[in-house]
């Protein structure tokens, strides 16, 4: 009997340490709490210090401080790029951790990752009015600061909101990385670290609050690990490195494409064939505009298109004014990155395939690109109508890039819900992709920012450079397929042989 049970107990050990590594690999456990102990008691020191307004740790963080904004002071490019890499520790990341990831995790069925990852990005949202009444700390006092924060000044929300927000993403997604889980790692620090000193050459937060949003941000991911571990310490052994992530057994589950060998056949191929498409999309985008402020500047087509808007703007109603203000909303970058990560997420989590998520990509990439070009060169005037709604952007009317986005979009979705679904999920779909950007082009009419053939620019926009899209990569290709088809595949091995 003990011979039977020994080597069993013994194979298991040893697919254990293959799996999670030795003893001697990983950190012994009076060590696992360093994190932990070691952020609190920092953060405590350096809250103390604060508190006290002690010289010293003053006088440096104003020269630090100093030193970075005057590096940037005046350079308006320098602090737009600064204004950019600050917002990838914003709220809006966290917000946006707190719904996708546990959206891929639910549905995928990693219900105790999915309830980490909410408990712990919400846990860095709560401690900002809370550390106003124990700090009271002001932000640093500059001659020419280039950005003014709003919130408390100590700890740095966007520090702790960055750790936190990656961090999770690390400890949840490190068994999914294979070999790239030290890139990970080291990718995720740099964004960190880069969030920081954004912080502090913007002028907006001190030195050590930065170092304190760290710090707590640390300390909270330690404890929040530690409480999710605790919960399944039946199911993990004893060695498990975090290294390995909070929950290595799951890796296979949270791989994104286990079973897609190559996410394109013909890289190379694809993106000279996607180049060209762009240049005879531009052209013809350019082609159409030059004709409407060039030979056709008085022509009856464009004097009836101006006077559409005229109408519009003489029939307004103010009852319609919110419904106008939500659907340019809809249309404007924001709500679309928002669309896009969310059906990204969709697309990764349930058919588990890359190649629709180059796709749609690839499509908005080029959209964003087709319409900032063509409305440079073209540059046709906005409606000669008051505009409602906020500052309307410096870009020209021809094409609509509010239009263009949502059709662009939900006309990509369209097409891979066709192919992968059946029945009343189809024609969801197809309205989604018909109607969306049908309501945003009655609000930019609304608004007085468009004329009715500036949509029309932005259809002629959607179906040149989708259907380019949809025809080079083949995002319907099955798995190894090399970029055939499914329906080509089955229709192929259907046909009678010749023999």
């Amino acid at each position: 009997m003990a011979a039977t049970i020994c080597p069993a107990i013994e194979e298991r050990h040893v697919a254990e340490q293959r799996r999670y590594g030795t003893p001697s690999e990983v950190q012994h456990p009076e060590r696992k709490t360093v994190a932990l102990v070691g952020g609190a008691l920092g953060l405590l020191l350096l809250l103390a210090v604060v508190r006290m307004a002690w010289t010293p740790l003053h006088r440096a963080d104003q020269r630090v401080t100093d030193s970075l904004n005057a590096m940037v002071a005046g350079n308006d490019v320098a602090v737009k790029v600064l204004r950019g890499l600050t917002d990838f520790g914003g709220h809006t990341l966290l917000l946006r951790v707190l719904l996708l990831v546990p959206l891929y995790l639910l549905i995928r069925r990693q219900y105790h990752l999915a309830a980490y990852a909410v408990v712990t990005v919400l846990g860095a949202l709560i401690p900002g009015p809370s550390w106003e009444f124990l700090v009271g700390s002001l932000g640093p006092a500059l001659d020419a600061p280039v950005a003014v924060a709003s919130g408390t000044s100590f700890p740095s929300g966007h520090a702790l909101g960055s750790l936190v927000a990656y961090g999770v993403l690390l400890l949840v997604f490190l068994p999914a990385m294979g070999r790239r889980k030290t890139l990970a790692m080291a990718a995720t620090a740099l964004v960190v670290a880069v969030v920081g000193v954004t912080r502090v050459a913007l002028g907006v937060h001190s030195l050590s609050a930065v170092v304190a949003g760290w710090l707590l941000g640390i300390a909270w991911l330690a404890i929040t690990a530690a409480a999710f571990r605790r919960r399944r310490g039946d199911r993990l052994p004893a060695w498990q490195p975090i290294s390995s992530g909070l929950a290595p057994e799951a890796g296979d589950a949270l791989r994104a494409a286990p079973h897609e060998p190559e996410v394109l056949a013909h890289p190379w191929r694809t993106a000279g064939e996607l180049t060209v498409a762009w240049m005879l999309v531009f052209g013809m985008l350019f082609g159409a505009g030059s004709l409407l402020t060039g030979p056709l500047a008085g022509s009856r087509l464009v004097t009836t298109d101006e006077a559409i808007v005229k109408w519009i703007a003489g029939s307004r109603d103010p009852a319609l004014g919110p419904l106008a203000a939500l659907g340019s909303k809809v249309g404007n970058t924001h709500w679309i990155m928002a669309a896009v990560l969310t059906a990204m997420v969709l697309i990764v989590a349930l058919p588990r395939r890359w190649r629709p998520v180059v796709f749609l990509a690839v499509v908005m990439l080029g959209e964003v690109t087709l319409f900032l070009a063509a409305s440079t060169v073209v540059g046709r005037d906005r409606p000669d109508v008051p505009h409602l709604g906020p500052e309307i952007p410096p870009t020209a009317s021809f094409p609509s890039g509010h239009v263009a986005a949502p059709l662009c979009l939900y006309g990509a979705l369209a097409l891979l819900v066709w192919h992968w679904s059946r029945g009343w999920l189809r024609w969801v779909a197809v309205g989604a992709g018909v109607l969306v950007p049908a309501y945003v082009g009655f609000s930019r009419l609304y608004w007085g920012v468009h004329h009715p053939l500036d949509l029309g620019g932005s259809l002629l926009l959607a179906i040149c450079w989708v259907t380019a899209c949809w025809w080079a990569i083949r995002p319907a290709a099955s798995p190894g397929s090399g970029g055939q088809d499914d329906a080509a595949r089955r229709a192929t091995t259907a046909l009678p042989s010749s023999s």
